[in-house]
């Protein structure tokens, strides 16, 4: 009963205090997985975001399901994921409740601009640590520029690109 706590009050802090979606979290998600509790490695936790990546849904809600069912199994995965979207939940209810009443306030305006730079921070917070972990060798460097250029330049479908960056892979390594 213990870890359902734990695995509550993390992913609910996680789910709270995370503004700008999945990659924003990421920060605050590798604090309390990898920091707080150890419950993941470094390179653990890479896996599981490249994982969560490629899996339909949200990058927050599929890291939670997956860390919560390695840690106590469906209950677990349930608890984390519950956990996780429930500020979002509580705060969308709170706002339209409220939303005619502060729709054109200008102080509303300056906190979702102020937010906006925090947001950035905190992507290139996460760019940063997943980077540290991901690229780890000239190989590792080399492929990620060839999927950015074929996805960004070349336009390739994401799927495809990951499809052949693991092929890639699986030759290279």
């Amino acid at each position: 009963m213990d870890i359902l706590i734990n695995i509550f009050l993390s992913f609910f802090k996680i789910g709270a205090f995370s503004f700008g979606g999945g990659y924003a979290m990421l920060p605050i998600l590798q604090d309390e997985i990898i920091q707080n509790h150890q419950w993941l490695s470094g390179k653990e936790f890479v896996n599981v975001l490249a994982i969560a990546q490629m899996t339909p849904g949200p990058i927050a809600i599929n890291s939670a399901t997956f860390l919560g069912y390695k840690l106590d199994g469906f209950v677990g995965a349930f608890t984390a994921t519950t956990a996780v979207i429930l500020p979002s939940l509580i705060i969308v209810l709170t706002i339209a409740h409220f939303l005619n009443k502060f729709k054109n306030s200008k102080y509303v305006e300056w906190a979702f601009k102020g937010i906006r730079p925090v947001v950035l921070g905190l992507i290139a917070s996460a760019a940063f640590f997943v980077g540290k972990d991901t690229f780890i060798d000239i190989k590792s460097v080399i492929i990620a520029l060839g999927v950015f250029y074929v996805v960004g330049v070349k336009k390739l479908h994401p799927i495809l690109a990951i499809v052949g960056a693991g092929l890639v892979g699986v030759l290279v390594y």
